[in-house]
């Protein structure tokens, strides 16, 4: 199974208009709710692709409440619920489609603020979920965790750093998808994975270019950096090599979730001990196949499987 921690989960509504204008009243054509969050994206990515997956992070109030029916109503039997009820709310997130244009804009809620007492239950309970690695069935056994997006309120900023080491401690994989801060003190932990954009990349090291502030990060702890780097694709610099994907061309579409769907792919490809080139061509084709579904969390599997064979993978920059 693959563990997915999203603290700061979300509602996700979408609205769908016919033109976004400033300054003027939307007529909406389509509403939409779904459980969100990063890491719920990334489980719901994770199971579609037949493994097992478990959220957990916080979740509370009449939003939570939904959050939680929304997953129930997905009836995916390898998507288990672990969530941990707080007394604040979960938050949602609003995103807005132009039609005319299909570009997606975000109106993102703070999320509530976590007590010191729940969060030293989430770590309790996160502990937990991780002795799953001494299981007498390996089936049971963690794979991978993946520590996705922002901190709410009230949990500590190193609060990715303890997480990360908690995983390490258990010998799990730990990929973690964050920015900012949390970011830089998660990195101090040493784990095996980091996911940043290209933004995110350049925040966190200070140099532009993309093969040398990947080897900066590692540098600083990440054991391997994989960069999503938008139009040219993805970055990866590891121990074994580097290597960039390059997509075939951009898709028009929502690009909300492509990121998760990328992080989905790196996951599934270490499960199944797959080579990195395999993993970034997945990861490629997930993301891009995702652009083109309706939602995060979901993915056109026409998309993905033409794009599979259509991905370019070249060798880039060493360690």
């Amino acid at each position: 199974m693959i563990i997915t921690v999203t603290l700061n989960a979300a509602l996700d509504v979408t609205y769908r208009v016919p033109s976004l204008r400033p300054h003027t009243t939307h007529r909406v054509t389509h509403t939409a709710e779904r459980p969100g969050g990063k890491g719920l994206n990334v489980a719901r990515v994770l199971a579609a692709l037949g493994h097992r997956s478990v959220v957990t992070g916080f979740v509370g109030g009449p939003v939570g409440e939904e959050l939680r029916a929304g997953l129930a109503a997905l009836d995916e039997p390898r998507l288990t619920d672990a969530l941990l009820p707080i007394e604040g709310t979960t938050r949602r997130t609003i995103g807005v489609v132009d039609d005319r244009t299909g570009d997606t804009t975000m109106f993102n809620e703070p999320g509530p603020t976590i007590s010191p007492r729940e969060w030293a239950a989430f770590l309790a309970h996160y502990r937990g979920l991780l002795k799953g690695a001494d299981a007498a069935d390996s089936a049971e056994r963690p794979a991978a965790v993946a520590l996705c997006g922002s901190l709410p309120p009230g949990v500590p900023v190193g609060a990715y750093a303890e997480l990360v080491r908690e995983a390490r401690g258990a010998g799990v994989f730990v990929l973690l998808d964050t920015s900012g801060e949390p970011l830089r003190r998660g990195l101090a932990a040493r784990p095996d994975l980091i996911k940043p954009n290209a933004d995110e990349l350049t925040g966190l090291t200070g140099f532009s270019e993309p093969a040398r502030a990947a080897r900066d990060a590692r540098r600083r702890g990440a054991r391997a950096v994989a960069a999503s780097l938008g139009a040219d694709g993805m970055l990866a610099v590891t121990d074994e090599g580097a290597w960039q994907a390059l997509p075939p061309a951009r898709l028009a579409g929502n690009p909300t979730g492509a990121g998760d769907s990328a992080v989905a792919a790196l996951l599934s490809g270490h499960a199944e001990s797959l080579p990195w080139p395999q993993r970034l061509t997945r990861a490629i084709a997930l993301s891009a196949a995702t652009v083109a579904a309706p939602a995060a969390g979901e993915y056109d599997t026409g998309v993905y499987a033409e794009l599979l064979t259509q991905v370019r993978v070249v060798a880039a920059d060493g360690p």
